[in-house]
């Protein structure tokens, strides 16, 4: 028993799997571009939106009108964010998981194609609208590539290949900083290329996605077709021996079906789904409110204060940081767990925190914490990757059984993008209104979310689906005060097959107990 243990991970890490769960993350890519895209060219935006007023109206915006436009397109992006990802319980229950992915390849098609033809059309509008679409499109991939890559996932390495969706994200963010150069795509003559660039990957992914299976578990326990989801096991695995992942699947869906449908707003009246979709949701702030997007996107202007010369450099470097920590968690994830690394994160992130309030509060009578301010900047961002970067968008998959976990993803992506908006939003005045001190708002956060991690979130490292759930039902056994099961599932699309259930019982805010 012991030897086969030891080759099941080996053996089920196939080149097809990785090729699937490559895939599937160029979606997370599609994020991470687009998130970060919009920074370099804003100033060659600024004049695009001056010459088309200049030509339509006979003068150009004022001042105050040009930042509004350009404020309205950055922001409408996380609007149409917040719409998309409350879409995707729709999307996987009508579609499936993979034809989902296939379908909003669509929205990038023609988000970017309008940001792209904005010059020739002359029409500022059209990069709003664009921004918006790609807003929806970005949403959608946000909750899809994470369900995907954890469902098709052997359970060894399933918060390994779940991190995969944030490297996506962070390399995406990456090459917007660099093809936003100056001397590469973001001159006065080529911005619209780059905004348009978006429609590459979603080409891509497309000519991809076909040849990779639906989910097993969406083939099985929704739409009961046991021998296709055999078949894609195997082709996934490398191996004949599916049995283990059939048997966990079908446990799994015979829970389900003893239980009946509930609506989304039931995921909070519920007992039963009150304590993961709470804990999903501040894992998702946790990542929003820690300051990173602040940081990213004024980052600039954060090097320049600290009186580096060569700020879009410094940016870049940020970059190359982001990427290199997201690919040192992937390799920790799995051994250290999950709640192990928030926490290190959070933590460094407060240190980081306080660090940049010090370094830049007192820069100007010493130049010198110029250097601290970037070396706080690079530890906060690293720290972010460690565990608030990657960690929220897979352990919610892992926190709920196959029936409701199309809400809760759902549900705790609305909550990201929603709190992405906010910051987006409200940072600014913020700094305004705080200068250097504007961090220590996000510290008071940061140290909030610590606390909660440490005292509510369970590790999840090394457990099924359906274990993970059984721990809930363990510790709502012990509870004096847990009431019987209450049969309830997830509000989402009438189906005829199987109706979505989740195996959870109603239990208090605990922490699951370990494996024997």
């Amino acid at each position: 028993m012991e030897r086969m243990g030891e080759e099941k991970p080996k053996k089920r890490v196939t080149v097809y799997l990785l090729y699937c769960v490559v895939t599937a993350v160029f979606g997370s890519l599609q994020f991470g571009y687009n998130t970060g895209v919009i920074n370099a060219p804003g100033e060659k935006l600024r004049s695009f939106f001056r010459n088309v007023s200049s030509e339509r109206y006979g003068e150009p915006f004022s001042d105050g009108a040009t930042t509004m436009v350009l404020s309205v397109a950055v922001a409408i992006f996380s609007v149409g964010g917040m719409i998309g990802s409350f879409c995707v319980g729709f999307m996987v229950n009508k579609f499936g998981r993979r034809k989902s992915m296939l379908i909003v390849n669509i929205l990038a098609l023609l988000g970017g194609g309008a940001m792209g033809l904005s010059a020739v059309a002359q029409s500022y509008e059209m990069v709003v609208i664009g921004r918006f679409i790609i807003g929806v499109f970005c949403g959608l991939c946000t909750g899809l590539t994470p369900m995907y890559v954890g469902e098709i996932s052997p359970t060894a390495v399933r918060g390994a290949f779940g991190t995969l969706h944030q490297l996506g994200v962070v390399i995406g963010i990456l090459v917007a900083q660099i093809f936003g150069l100056e001397s590469l795509l973001g001159s006065d003559t080529l911005w619209p290329v780059l905004l348009a660039l978006t429609i590459l990957p979603a080409i891509v992914q497309s000519i991809m996605l076909p040849f990779c299976p639906e989910s097993p578990r969406y083939l099985l326990i929704s739409l009961n077709q046991e021998e296709e989801a055999r078949k894609a096991l195997v082709r996934l695995r490398g191996t004949e021996d599916v049995d283990e992942d059939i048997q966990e699947m079908k446990e799994e869906g015979m829970k389900m079906a003893m239980e009946k449908k509930v609506t989304i707003p039931e995921l909070f009246r519920s007992p039963n789904y009150r304590q993961p979709i709470i804990i999903a949701i501040i894992l998702q702030l946790s990542q929003q409110l820690s300051g990173i997007n602040a940081v990213f996107y004024y980052s600039t202007d954060i090097f320049i204060k600290a009186g580096v010369t060569q700020p879009i450099f410094a940016t870049i470097g940020a970059g190359v940081v982001n990427t290199v920590f997201t690919v040192v968690s992937l390799f920790l994830v799995e051994r250290a767990g999950r709640r192990t690394l928030h926490l290190i994160g959070l933590a460094g992130m407060a240190v980081c925190a306080l660090l940049m309030t010090i370094s830049l509060s007192l820069v100007t009578t010493n130049q010198a914490l110029s250097y601290l301010a970037i070396v706080a900047v690079f530890g906060f961002v690293a720290s972010f990757e460690m565990g608030p970067g990657p960690i929220p968008w897979f352990i919610v998959a892992e926190l709920f059984s196959q029936g409701p976990r199309p809400a809760a993803m759902a549900i705790s992506g609305f909550s990201n993008w929603t709190a992405n908006f906010l910051v987006g939003l409200g940072f600014p005045k913020l700094a305004e209104l705080c200068g250097p001190y504007v961090f220590i708002i996000f510290l008071i956060l940061l140290i909030f979310f610590f606390v909660f991690t440490f005292l509510r979130v369970p590790e999840t490292k090394g457990r099924t689906f359906d274990d993970i759930a059984q721990g809930f039902s363990a510790s709502a056994a012990k509870s004096p005060q847990s009431p019987g099961p209450e049969a309830v599932v997830v509000g989402l699309p009438e189906r005829k097959d199987v109706p979505p259930m989740s195996p959870t019982e109603k239990v208090p805010m605990v922490d699951l107990p370990e494996n024997p």
